[in-house]
Order: structure tokens, then C-alpha cells, then sequence
């Protein structure tokens, strides 16, 4: 009889942590899961901007490629080039809100490295729309001068 209430006490503490398991990801809503950047994400064109309309835009193709890596807090992007051996990869902190993005990077490329010893703060107009995002450079006037599109991979 001991050996019952023991399989019974066993099996109920099993079955208590599975729900507690699936209860905790029912907590994480759809609208929080849309609005985040957390995956990895490739870029598949870009749009450059004349009086904040798209003035052309150009797709990535296998001679330009661009991959960005978001965790919860850190950011990692390196771009491929096969036109030219120059390297570009960055890695530092980001940070979104629902209409911006600020990329706070720490060290880069060779290539990168003037610009991030000069201004390592990245600011954009954020346009995420769940497995899509844009990412927009905005001159000192306000106005849209090149948007980055990104797809989630992952």
C-alpha cells in the first residue's frame, strides 16, 4: 500500500510540473513575442530615399549578403561581399522601442572600426512587423535617407 501512495505522490508532482511548464509559456503573449528582434535575420534589400519616399530599391543577392543576430540584450551582423575581400562585421548592445532602434556597438571589422571609434551609436526609424523589419537611417533633418529589410531566419 505504501508503494501505491508513493507511485500515486510521484507521478502527481510530474504531472503538476508539466503544467507549470506549459502555464508559464502561455504567458508570453503574441503581441510581446511580434515586437521582438531576439533570432537571427537576413537581409534581402534595401531602399534608398529622395524627399522620404522610396526613390530605388535593390535586393541582396549572392554576391552581397548581410546576416543580423539579436539576443536578448547584444547584437552581431556581418555582411559578405564577394565583390571585394573587405571584412564587415560588428558586435555591441541594442535597443528597441515600438518606432526606433539604437545599436550601441562595442568593436567591428577593421573596416568598421573609424566609424565606431568616431560614433559607436547606431540610431534608425524600427519598422518590425514579426518575421519582417526595416531598419531606417534618418539624416540630421529627419527625413529617410536608406532603409535596411530584413527577414527572420530563424
Amino acid at each position: 500500500m505504501r508503494f501505491f501512495f508513493t507511485t500515486v505522490l510521484i507521478a502527481l508532482l510530474l504531472v503538476s510540473c508539466k503544467n507549470d511548464k506549459a502555464l508559464e509559456k502561455k504567458d508570453v503573449s503574441p503581441e510581446k513575442e511580434k515586437h521582438s528582434l531576439v533570432g537571427v535575420w537576413k537581409m534581402v534589400g534595401y531602399y534608398n530615399y529622395q524627399d522620404n519616399k522610396v526613390s530605388d530599391s535593390f535586393m541582396s543577392n549572392e554576391r552581397y549578403q548581410q546576416i543580423k543576430i539579436y539576443s536578448p540584450s547584444k547584437v552581431m551582423w556581418s555582411r559578405l561581399n564577394r565583390i571585394d575581400s573587405t571584412d564587415w562585421f560588428g558586435y555591441g548592445d541594442y535597443k528597441i522601442t515600438d518606432s526606433t532602434l539604437v545599436e550601441s556597438l562595442v568593436y567591428g571589422s577593421n573596416t568598421m572600426k573609424p566609424a565606431i571609434e568616431t560614433n559607436n551609436v547606431f540610431s534608425f526609424e524600427l519598422i518590425l512587423n514579426g518575421d519582417t523589419f526595416s531598419q531606417i537611417s534618418i539624416d540630421e533633418n529627419g527625413d529617410r535617407v536608406l532603409a535596411e529589410n530584413y527577414i527572420r531566419i530563424e
